[in-house]
């Protein structure tokens, strides 16, 4: 008779239901949309650390064009060749050196060079003036 009983309960019990299940869904979702904005603000630093190193190096250029020593011709003009042509970004700049550079190869090639003729000192300076003026 126990057993009637307990037969008669367990018609009462329904099957299980089939409940939809999103959480994988969301866990991936969410995995992608955190990697893309991490991505996102590591590629803004990134570009911003490239912007800010460009602007420093020019203006670590522009400093030792400003700290060269014309005692030594041969080593100066090599020095003042080497950063001008690291500072010549822009058309005005590019056109100064394209006039420079000649100026300056007739004391590097040399075994023994003279001083530097103020021609060359007078091109040089408005060079460093002008680079000064656009970083």
């Amino acid at each position: 008779m126990n057993e009637q009983n307990l037969t008669a309960q367990l018609k009462d019990i329904k099957p299980l239901l089939e409940i939809p299940d999103n959480s994988y869904y969301i866990y991936w979702g969410m995995i992608i949309t955190g990697s893309l904005l991490l991505l996102g603000i590591l590629f803004f630093i990134v570009k911003r650390v490239w912007e800010n190193r460009k602007i420093n190096l020019a203006k670590g250029y522009l400093k030792k064009l400003k700290a060269i020593d014309w005692k030594d011709t041969k080593h100066s003009a090599y020095e003042a060749t080497r950063y001008a042509r690291l500072l010549a970004t822009d058309d005005r700049r590019r056109e100064l050196f394209s006039q420079l550079e000649p100026m300056l190869e007739k004391f590097k090639y040399k075994k023994e060079v003279e001083e530097v003729d103020q021609d060359t000192l007078n091109k040089f300076n408005l060079y460093v003036q002008v680079s000064d003026e656009s970083i």
